[in-house]
């Protein structure tokens, strides 16, 4: 399989799937690889074969879905996007909460990956905010499509590579040494709960204070499931309830009307 015959296969796929490939041009390499690998281990000698297994095949039809997956991840990820939490939006959030007499922040990253993104919700939760709002508590449910990667968030333990964006102060206090990883230490993880769910298909109901949804809907869904999943998020947050995007996302069309922009490029408030 060469290059080339991958990216017309996934040219052709994506948009079977609910998918864009403009989303996948910095990731064909591993969506290419894994497929390669998927192919030898099956015994289909081409993709034109392939694509008549797919045809016929449900279950190899997900299968192919499930290597589209793209689980890229690290703490702190976008610093700017996280400092804005650290500085405005959060703090924002919890004086409104502190205000109404609510003790809870309740928070939902969609397509958590590996942990690393709700767990550095609750650090900077933990070492930053939290201490001038001692009466509220944080609530993160994490959510992923894949088990596997749900396992490993759940055990909370990372090679230094998935650290190196986060502020090197925080990283004695939020981790313990176990050998060549670094785990989570118990106060950043009891607010945080995983739940496996694909938000093309099911979504927790809310609402939600915070939602993070970024590098996923809006990188690699279709234009029609986008606006889907943005209408829906909407009606998961309460009112004044924001949304995190990726660095390079934009919110569709139509479902910008529903928020307004916040203290960074990639956050918006819920109007």
């Amino acid at each position: 399989m060469t290059r080339q015959e991958c990216i017309a296969f996934l040219q052709w796929a994506l948009p079977q799937l609910g998918l864009r490939w403009a989303g996948y041009r910095k990731v064909q390499g591993l969506v290419c690889k894994r497929l390669a690998h998927r192919l030898r281990e099956i015994g289909v000698a081409t993709l034109a074969e392939y694509r008549e297994r797919i045809a016929r095949d449900e279950s190899e039809r997900a299968r192919l879905d499930a290597l589209c997956r793209i689980p890229i991840s690290r703490f702190y990820r976008d610093r700017g996007v996280f400092d804005a939490l650290r500085d405005a939006a959060l703090p924002a959030l919890a004086g409104r909460l502190a205000e109404r007499g609510q003790r809870t922040l309740r928070a939902w990253c969609a397509g958590c990956a590996s942990g690393e993104e709700p767990y550095s919700l609750a650090i900077v939760w933990q070492l930053a905010v939290a201490p001038r709002f001692p009466r509220i508590a944080l609530a993160v449910l994490a959510s992923n499509a894949e088990p596997e990667l749900l396992a490993r968030a759940a055990r909370g333990c990372y090679r230094s590579s998935s650290l190196k964006d986060l502020p090197k102060a925080w990283l004695p206090l939020a981790f313990d040494r176990e050998d060549a990883l670094y785990c989570v230490r118990e106060p950043f993880r009891g607010c945080v709960a995983f739940a496996e769910q694909d938000i093309r298909i099911k979504m927790p109901t809310g609402p939600f204070d915070l939602v993070l949804c970024r590098n996923l809907a809006f990188t690699y869904f279709d234009a029609a499931a986008q606006e889907r999943v943005a209408a829906q998020l909407a009606a998961r947050l309460a009112p004044g309830g924001m949304l995190v995007l990726g660095s390079h996302e934009k919110l569709p069309g139509a479902a910008a009307a529903r928020f307004a922009p916040g203290s960074h490029d990639c956050i918006y408030a819920r109007v």
